[in-house]
Order: structure tokens, then C-alpha cells, then sequence
């Protein structure tokens, strides 16, 4: 009696699932049973390899559709010559067409991070970015200002220019990679050779390697210092936000640099709060103040004289606006709030307690 493998049920997925789904669930199950993971069934792993060559590939998944038992693109028969798992499905075949480029799916891609490689991507190396953090008076975040900060990171040594040589030396080719600045490493496996690529540590990436080392950074190009940075911090940036400073970061030999990152702590002003770009200030004012109205000076973030108009107040707590006063973003500026609290007296007096009786006479 012949039987044909339930592709679908080898990779547990319905058989309306999508093209992305049969790759994950192959994933996924590969990650478990291949054999340079831990794993010790090596037949299943050929098992999910077969699912997957034949429901990837929308012709043989249409043709294993349709013919089931009599689709001779897979193990259609069970197990094959010499007890086989794989039955019709000649797994040496499929190894030399996938060594071969031959496999009309993308194996680099799905066991890249199984074999640490997969299909070679080249890569610039870049430096580690640094995070720093940064207090700021709230007039400077209001205006912006331009600080100076001095860290320690490492750095393009100043002396050879990041080239690692010194100064009038030359450049030679290295012996570890023959100049590639890239060491390949071949592993096997069921499925064929499998090359991963990673940078020479002899040349650091750069395929060169210095006839005489410079004496400040050894040869390495980079080096770790102090190095002064200067950041431009703009009008209106908030409390918590972030400044980046691209190649600002760690330097790297034949690589680019890494960013820094400024985190921003706005310290509390004393008489404003921000809320969006509009400022808000508290203003007590005397209870005759209140009932009759006056003019008030006060003193702008800018540290500029402001004169305001008090109206007779018609509640205990009224505001008051002053356009163009507060914090600069968007094209314009917001606007200073100002919350007008009336101020009791702690104490009255005897004059002072019959003119509120008076007051209390006219219904006030």
C-alpha cells in the first residue's frame, strides 16, 4: 500500500495558508531538528526540508494539490530505495541543485541565522553609539544654546589619520586575508557547503596592514580619548528628547563611525511651566486688585520688563493672555498664560474689617 506525505501536516500549517506562512512555520521547525542546532532527527529535518521544497514552489504545490498520491515531485511513494525517509524525493538531487544556485528558493535567507551566514551580505562595519545625558537651564530649551561636552570614546587617531601607520610609512597588503579584509568560513551540512563571512581581526576590515605601526594608536588606527563634541541644542526642544549627532559616536578602522545621542533634561523654572509651546505663570493679586483692576510688571522669560493690564476681575481666579511670549517653535511662538489668583489677607485690621462689613452691606 502507497501513501503520500501530508506536506501540510509536516509543517503544521492549513492548507490555505500563504506563501510567507509555510516559510515561517519551515523556519521555525528547521531551527529545531537541524542537526548544528541540537538537534537529533536528522529524517524529520529531511522530512520538513521536502514540505518545504515542494509548497514553496507554487508549481509543484499546484501539481501536489491535484494529484496527491500520483504527484511525483515529492516522496509520493513513502519511503523509497533503501529505506529511504525521503522516497521519491531525490535529497541529493536537491543538495547539488541548491550548491549549484539551482533551488528556486531563497535557503540563504531562511538559514542565515541557523549557520551564522548563510548568503554572504556585505556590510560596512560601523562604530558603537554613545548615549550621553544633558541638563539644560529651561530658558536655554526655550531658545536654544549650543553646549560643550567632553567624552571619552574612542576615536580616529589624529596622528595617522586613522590609517594605523607611521607617519611617512606605507601601507601593505595583509597576508591573513590577501588584502580582502574579510576571512570566509566554510561549514557542511545535509544541505551542502555554507560560507559565512566576517571581517579579519589581523587587518581590522581593511585589507591593509601597516609596515610600521603608528606609536599613538599601535597600528589600529583608532584609539581611545577625550575628545571635546559640540551640540547645537534648537529652540523649543522639551523635556526627555533626544538630539542625534551622526559619526559623532565610537570610530571604527575601515568602518564608519557610530552616532551620538544627547538625551535632554530640562531643569524647572522658578515662576513658568511649559504646556506645548505656550508658558503658564501663577499671579496672585491683592483683593482690591481683584475688585478694581491694575497694572502689573512682570518679568518675561526673555528677562524683559512686561507691563499688564489687570481688569477688574469678575471670578477668584481669571487668566490672562500675552501673545508671542512663550516658547518659539512651529514657524512662531506661543503664548504667555497668565493665571490670576486672588490673594486673601491673612489678617484685617479694624478699619480694613468695617470696610468689608460695608462692602458685605451692599450685597457684595
Amino acid at each position: 500500500m502507497t501513501m503520500t506525505k501530508d506536506y501540510y501536516n509536516v509543517l503544521g500549517v492549513d492548507k490555505k495558508a500563504s506563501k510567507d506562512d509555510i516559510k515561517k512555520a519551515f523556519r521555525k521547525l528547521a531551527h529545531k531538528y537541524h542537526p548544528d542546532k541540537g538537534g537529533t532527527d536528522e529524517s524529520k529535518f529531511k522530512e520538513i526540508t521536502e514540505a518545504y521544497s515542494i509548497l514553496s514552489d507554487d508549481k509543484k504545490r499546484r501539481e501536489y494539490d491535484t494529484y496527491g498520491q500520483a504527484f511525483q515531485g515529492g516522496a509520493g511513494a513513502g519511503a523509497g530505495a533503501h529505506g529511504s525517509p525521503f522516497g521519491g524525493f531525490d535529497f541529493s538531487q536537491f543538495q547539488q541543485g541548491f550548491e549549484q544556485g539551482g533551488v528556486d528558493f531563497d535557503f540563504g535567507d531562511i538559514f542565515g541565522d541557523i549557520f551564522g551566514g548563510g548568503r554572504t551580505r556585505e556590510r560596512t562595519p560601523r562604530g558603537r553609539d554613545i548615549s550621553i545625558d544633558l541638563e539644560i537651564p529651561f530658558k536655554d530649551a526655550a531658545f536654544g544654546t549650543t553646549r560643550t561636552v567632553l567624552i571619552a570614546k574612542v576615536s580616529t587617531c589624529s596622528l595617522c589619520r586613522g590609517t594605523g601607520a607611521k607617519h611617512g610609512t606605507e601601507l601593505e597588503k595583509c597576508a591573513t586575508c590577501s588584502g580582502s579584509g574579510r576571512i570566509h568560513e566554510t561549514r557542511n551540512s545535509i544541505l551542502g557547503q555554507f560560507t559565512s563571512v566576517r571581517a579579519c581581526t589581523a587587518c581590522d576590515g581593511s585589507g591593509k596592514i601597516p609596515r610600521e605601526k603608528c606609536a599613538e594608536c599601535k597600528g589600529h588606527g583608532v584609539h581611545r580619548k577625550q575628545e571635546e563634541v559640540k551640540i547645537s541644542i534648537p529652540a523649543g526642544i522639551d523635556n526627555g528628547e533626544m538630539i542625534r549627532l551622526p559619526g559623532q559616536g565610537e570610530a571604527i578602522k575601515a568602518g564608519t563611525a557610530g552616532d551620538l545621542y544627547a538625551k535632554i533634561h530640562v531643569k524647572p523654572h522658578a515662576a513658568f511651566r511649559r504646556e506645548g509651546f505656550n508658558l503658564i505663570m501663577n499671579l496672585p493679586v491683592k483683593l482690591t486688585d481683584a475688585l478694581l483692576g491694575t497694572t502689573v510688571s512682570i518679568e518675561s522669560l526673555e528677562g524683559k520688563t512686561l507691563e499688564v493690564k489687570i481688569p477688574p476681575m469678575k471670578r477668584a481666579e481669571e487668566l490672562l493672555r500675552v501673545a508671542d511670549k512663550g516658547i518659539p517653535g512651529d514657524g512662531g511662538r506661543g503664548d504667555l498664560i497668565i493665571r490670576l489668583e486672588v490673594a486673601l489677607p491673612h489678617k484685617l485690621s479694624g478699619k480694613a474689617k468695617k470696610s468689608v462689613e460695608d462692602l458685605k452691606s451692599e450685597g457684595l
